[in-house]
Formats: C-alpha cells, structure tokens, sequence
C-alpha cells in the first residue's frame, strides 16, 4: 500500500501548471526557382512562453497573421516546432518523455469549421466513437460513451445518432465536435475560433455549454479568438499577440481595465460597442501589419506606434512585470524601467 503524499507535495501538484510552453518557436522556409531552395522565412511563431494552470481558461487574442492560431497546432504537435520545449502537468513532451501519441489522450482541439471538421462518410455516433475504438475501448463501450456525450451536449441520441454532418446546422455540428474532442476524456482543449462562424444567439449557446463542461468535467481550456468580447466573457487569462510574440499578459480584468502595451490600448478600442456615444470614428491603429517575412527589428510594433523611439529599433523588449501585479506583464520599454525609452522610469 502506498503511503498518502505529504502536505507539501499535494500543495507542489496544487501549483504546478497544466502546461507549462517555453520558448515556442515555428518559421516556415519558402521555397522558389527551379532548384526549389529557400527564400525566405515566414516567422511565425517566435519565442513564446506560457503556463495554462489546472482549471482555467486562458485566451489568446490578436489580429489575423498574429500566430494564435499557429501555436495552439503547435501546442498539438500538428504542426512540428522548430525550438521549445512543452510540459505537460509536469512530464517533458519529446524527446524521451511523454509521447504525442499520450498528450493528444489529455489534449484535444476544436476547430473553426464545424463540417470539414467532420468525415462526410460517418455517421455522428462512428465520428464521436472513432478515436476511443482506435485507442483500445471495444466498439460497444465505445458507441455507449458517445451517446452519453451526445447527451452532455444536448443533442438527443435518438434523434442524432444514425445521421450525417450535412444534416445538422452549424451549431449542431460544433456541438458534435464538441463531444468527439471530449470522447478520449482529455483534461485540455485548445478551442481556435470555435464559435466565431456561428450566429450570435447560437454562439452564446454553445459558450455556456463550454462552461457547464468545464464544471461538470474539470476540464482547462486554451481560447483562441479574435473575438474580444467572447475572450473577455469566457476567460480567466489573456494572452496579447502582435507578429508571432506575446506582448502582453494577464488577468482578464486587470488587462481589459488597464491595457499597458500600445497595441493592446489599440485593439482594444477596435472592440464593438452598441452605445452610439462609444463609436470608433477613426482608426485606432495606423499603417498594415508588417511582412512576417521580413519583420521590422527590435520591438515588431514599432513602425505602427506613435510612442517609438530609437530604443525601439535597437533592441527587442522582455516581457516585465506591471506595477505590482506579479501576474501582468507587458513586453515594452516604456514599461521597463531604465530601458532609454524616455517614458520609462529610470
């Protein structure tokens, strides 16, 4: 018989991050000409760092091309990373520690397109019993856990069970991809624009479900949108990201009361409003993103902000604390004391 674990290792598991992302990185070669050699470099994903705790939701906001989408495939190893290292409830992710085989049992994600999402050619209850079969559960415990997810996500067995996706609406097919990610009982989803394809009455539907599955299953997810009223609505963290890196962090409320980056301020005051008095008259952002391909050096910001400075050309900034929130961080000089940057503190 083991012995119980002692009060500071049970404090040690409390503490210890669900995942723990260090240093991700993802560039993609483009090749041309007749030899097919590389021309250039599409940098993606570039040094990203980031823990996800037990129990919560984590949201990752930022423009198209700002490479949220990129790393929750990296994060499932969908797409291979060039460098970085993942931990996952402890345990290294390759080489030498847990297998993706074994990360994808505890985690899952659920994609945008509900229907390309799903085989045309199986049924709901085969498409939500597939991935248990394949992993060893006979194909009678199999069906029976998919009906009873079926069931989770409101969708009546006898009624849905025996039909195709081009028979259910779009909600009803994300609520079908929603059970097949929770077939192989995972304990994190990874969710990449999950509900932004829906109409706005089904998308709430499918948020609350979200939440009453996360209570009912203690489940953690990683929120992927571009939506930042559903993000501020469903998370607990945000993650802010401009050309493949975080530039800031934080608790929800903390970073939506006090965005401290210049394109977090700045994205922000994009969101919609139903008050006329709140209406965005003029853009809060000048100029287009810049070429992944060819990013601009030091911080990537920087040739949109009306507060760069020489600094910011010369060197890249680091994440740093704000203020004395231990838990808010923001990559920029301004808030970096000592950096040059003549609004910093010196």
């Amino acid at each position: 018989m083991s012995a119980n674990p002692s009060p500071a290792s049970q404090q040690a598991s409390i503490a210890r991050p669900l995942l723990s992302v260090e240093a991700l990185t993802k560039n993609f070669p483009i090749r041309g000409g007749l030899t097919n050699r590389v021309r250039a470099t599409v940098h993606a994903v570039d040094e990203v760092s980031f823990s996800v705790a037990k129990g919560e939701v984590l949201g990752i906001v930022g423009e198209s091309g700002c490479g949220k989408s990129t790393t929750g495939r990296l994060l499932m190893h969908l797409i291979r990373p060039d460098r970085g290292d993942l931990i996952f409830d402890g345990e290294r992710v390759e080489p030498g520690g847990l297998s993706i085989k074994k990360l994808r049992r505890h985690m899952q994600m659920i994609f945008q397109d509900s229907y390309s999402s799903l085989n045309p050619r199986m049924t709901i209850l085969d498409s939500i019993a597939f991935a248990p079969h394949m992993h060893g559960l006979p194909r009678a415990k199999a069906q029976a856990r998919a009906r009873d997810l079926l069931e989770r996500v409101g969708l009546a067995p006898a009624q849905f069970a025996a039909r195709f996706p081009h028979e259910l609406s779009g909600g009803q097919r994300q609520r079908v991809n929603i059970a097949r990610a929770l077939a192989l009982q995972p304990r994190l989803i990874i969710l990449d624009e999950s509900v932004s394809a829906l109409d706005k009455s089904v998308e709430a539907q499918i948020l609350m479900l979200l939440q009453s599955l996360k209570r009912e299953l203690d489940l953690t997810y990683i929120f992927i949108s571009h939506e930042l009223n559903v993000v501020e609505y469903i998370s607990d963290r945000i993650l802010v990201m401009y050309l493949g890196r975080v530039v800031e962090s934080g608790g929800v409320e903390e970073v939506y009361r006090e965005p401290r980056h210049p394109y977090t301020r700045a994205l922000f005051a994009s969101k919609t409003s139903l008050d006329p008095r709140r209406r965005t008259r003029e853009s809060p952002i000048s100029g287009e993103p810049p070429n992944p391909i060819d990013p601009p050096s030091g911080c990537g910001f920087r040739t949109r902000c009306v507060f760069a400075e020489h600094v910011c050309a010369t060197s890249r900034p680091r994440e740093s604390q704000v203020g004395a929130a231990i838990t808010h961080s923001v990559a920029c000089f301004m808030n970096e004391a000592g950096s040059g940057h003549s609004r910093a503190a010196l």
